[in-house]
């Protein structure tokens, strides 16, 4: 990969940053904080991308966002309200402008009739094109097919007065001069990247006190002026508290590169490496003088190096995103009672590293804690008394290698926070088709979990809220009809408890109609037109393969697929989807899932000689059934435990390495929490203890095994199978033991 192509990735990166800080930024204005702060990070991150796509020759990228770049202007210059005419634009505009970075990240153009139609609308808000000429009219070529014939004007001088800037000359440079000196030529590429000389210079003004002298001795004759080239030149003075050369560099960030540039500090200048410390000299130079010096190294520097190595790439760094700013007001909250400590504390780095190397990392102390599994468990078989210091040794290896381990899961993990920000979009677009008005609020974005459970929330996600949109959520007149409000609110929380994060997408609309659904399924010969179903029972029919309430396919529902599949993604990920549902005040879809699907904390069991793993977050406690506790209900069995009667499960049958079921006064019961608040028992031989086991995919290295979810190496060195607790308990236990418990129970 050439030097290029390596910045061209990066960024794209941090075009994804930018756009989500664009995405963070409309949506607060949209809830009204339009204050300068947020109204600059969003004017700054369209900036950023257009001034990064055009130096990659993305100029349908470039077009647009210079269109959007100005609407956001006239915003941040007060001249334009964001009201509830402007946002739905802009919102639309910020979605297509990711479109637009997907498509030049994969070659491409994007949709440019869809480009021209946002441009109308941008141009639109703002009374009109710039400059009499529209953007969506432009042609393939890049200066749009215009010609000078096609424009009369009268040369008029510059007012620079206009800009609230001052055309004084320059003072001598003294001790007392201003504080930034800056020298500034523009080239025809910058102009031909859409970037203007005039909103650059404006910005530097912002910084503090500005005096600029433009130097027009190089403009031609009219007949002689090239339409394209680029003639004027400034000098600018700056002075104020925010004067200083790291902010200046940001300002010219992405137009450096097509510019002459010169920043001096009061007392001297500072070599121009694109970074905090840039100043007088050329990049160009810079790297010229490096690469010489290098060539000209004295052996004794160089003699640990190989010989006839080439000469390290000194193509300059680009310059880092700025970070995301949004932040809630418990958060701005939280800082303002930290005060000046949380100022005085320096700034997290980060660094980008490659996916693979982490989970080669990861897949590494994964065998390692293998081994000292292995390794603990033959030093228990051998007998050794606790005090010896071999058992000591390894007691300690196990705190290291768990400490190890969890500080590896932690570079793996990342917020919610990615997915849920997807999100916002998708509501609007599922808003617009179904006429509906929806209030879209979420909490706990900074939830922690593994990266590869993040990547695979976003279908279950996507499916679950248009689904609370277009059936949950009520048309805004028959809600106002109902005494509620026409706009609807979805919610999308996530939060960590018990050892798993927990995703909730609740709506307040209509809830489930209970006696719909189960009519729906009857006459989809679903279930049979006889059976006794609790509201609980009622509510999963919702996600059997094949059931819709809607009456008609749209793009959006009526073909009977989505909630079948969300619940198949969702146990895939050894996870749990349940339902809660009020008529007429909402629904409530909750996601139980494991934080990783790396390692998992689990019980060892013995069944039949055969050592299994059931997971611990999934154990409430064990205990020995006594005589007394012991029910029979038809062929099954129950066990009365804590007031409670649960279904008792023999795992060994179920699993098909016994046939007859084992007595429960000789075996061990683990006392299990499954979906839906139930709770069932598994009968197993005996507990061997308690380890934290790596987690292999049986899928992928074998088949899917009904009742299984996973595998790991036990410390006997031997394949142990983990229990899919949900798959056991199965919707046998539904069926089956329900009424029969009611009917114990009742007796």
């Amino acid at each position: 990969m050439s030097a290029l192509d390596e910045i061209r990735v990066v960024f794209f990166q941090e075009c994804d940053d930018q756009l989500q800080e664009l995405e963070d930024g409309l949506t607060a204005m949209e809830g009204g904080e339009t204050d300068d702060d947020t109204v600059n990070r969003v004017f700054r991150a369209v900036h950023s991308i257009k001034g990064g796509a055009g130096a990659f020759d993305l100029h349908k990228l470039v077009k647009f966002a210079h269109t959007f770049e100005t609407v956001l202007d006239e915003v941040r210059a007060h001249r334009l309200a964001a009201d509830g005419t402007v946002m739905p634009v802009m919102l639309r505009s910020a979605d297509h402008l990711r479109d637009l970075v997907a498509a030049g990240r994969d070659g491409g153009d994007g949709d440019q009739e869809r480009s021209k139609e946002l441009i109308v609308e941008l141009e639109t808000l703002i009374g009109g094109p710039k400059g009499g000429h529209s953007a969506s009219e432009d042609g393939d070529d890049e200066d749009g097919g215009l010609s000078l014939a096609d424009f009369e004007f009268t040369p008029v001088a510059m007012d620079w007065g206009a800009m609230g800037l001052a055309t004084e000359a320059p003072a001598a440079e003294d001790e007392d001069g201003p504080a930034i000196r800056i020298s500034f030529k523009p080239n025809k590429d910058l102009y031909a990247k859409a970037n203007e000389a005039a909103v650059l210079l404006r910005e530097v003004a912002s910084l503090g006190e500005a005096v600029v002298r433009c130097d027009t001795s190089a403009v031609p004759a009219l007949d002689e002026i090239d339409p394209e080239g680029a003639y004027l030149s400034f000098e600018v003075e700056l002075d104020g508290e925010n004067a200083t050369e790291a902010k200046v560099r940001e300002i010219f960030e992405f137009a450096e590169w097509d510019c002459e540039l010169e920043i001096k500090a009061r007392g001297g200048s500072v070599p121009d490496f694109g970074g905090d410390d840039a100043g007088g000299v050329s990049v160009a130079d810079l790297l010229a003088r490096l690469q010489g010096e290098i060539a000209t190294e004295a052996p004794s520097e160089t003699s640990d190096k190989a010989e006839g190595s080439p000469l390290p790439s000194l193509t300059p760094a680009p310059a880092p995103s700025e970070p995301a700013k949004a932040e809630s007001k418990d958060d701005k909250d939280d800082k303002g009672k930290a005060g000046s400590k949380s100022e005085a504390e320096a700034p997290a780095v980060v660094i980008r590293v490659e996916l693979h190397r982490v989970d080669k990392l990861i897949d590494l102390v994964g065998e390692l804690v293998t081994t000292q599994t292995m390794l603990a468990q033959k030093v228990e078989e051998a007998g050794l008394p606790t005090g010896s210091e071999v058992v000591s040794s390894i007691e300690e290896l196990d705190r290291l290698t768990r400490t190890l381990q969890d500080s590896v899961m932690a570079v793996r993990a990342q917020p919610v926070k990615s997915v849920f920000q997807r999100m916002p979009r998708l509501v609007r677009e599922t808003a617009s088709a179904t006429g509906k008005k929806v209030n879209f609020v979420t909490h706990g974005e900074n939830t922690e979990v593994d990266k590869t459970v993040v990547e695979r929330l976003s279908d279950p996600l996507t499916h679950m809220i248009r689904n609370a949109i277009d059936h949950g959520l009520e048309k805004p007149d028959d809600r106002v009809a109902k005494g509620k409000p026409a706009e609807g609110t979805v919610t999308l929380s996530a939060a960590h408890r018990s050892g798993r994060i927990i995703i909730e997408i609740s709506d307040d609309g209509g809830g489930i109609n209970r006696p719909k659904v189960k009519q729906i399924a009857i006459d989809k010969g679903l279930i049979p037109p006889d059976a006794v179903l609790s509201d609980e029972e009622t509510d999963q029919l919702v996600m059997l393969p094949g059931f819709s309430t809607a009456t008609t396919v749209s793009s959006i529902s009526g073909r009977g697929v989505g909630m079948d599949v969300v619940k198949s993604s969702i146990e895939a990920l050894g996870g749990r989807l349940s339902i809660s549902s009020r008529p007429g005040l909402g629904s409530a879809f909750t996601m139980s899932l494991p934080l990783t699907l790396a390692v998992l904390d689990g019980m060892i069991v013995r069944v039949e000689e055969e050592t299994l793993v059931v997971p611990l977050s999934t154990i409430v406690f064990t205990f020995r059934p006594q005589p007394g506790d012991i029910q029979y209900v038809g062929q099954g069995r129950t066990v009365h435990v804590r007031d409670q009667i649960v279904p008792l499960i023999d795992v060994g049958v179920e699993l098909g390495y016994r046939k007859a079921p084992v007595d429960p006064l000789t075996s061990v019961a683990v006392l299990v929490d499954c979906d839906n608040n139930r709770r069932v028992a598994l009968l197993v031989d005996d507990i061997r203890g308690q380890r934290q086991v790596v987690i292999k995919s049986l899928e992928k290295n074998y088949r899917p095994v009904p009742g299984i979810s996973a595998a790991t190496i036990s410390g006997e060195g031997r394949v142990a199978l983990i229990l899919d607790v949900e798959a056991i308990a199965g919707d046998r236990t539904l069926d089956n033991f329900i009424f029969g418990i009611d009917n114990v129970a009742a007796e």
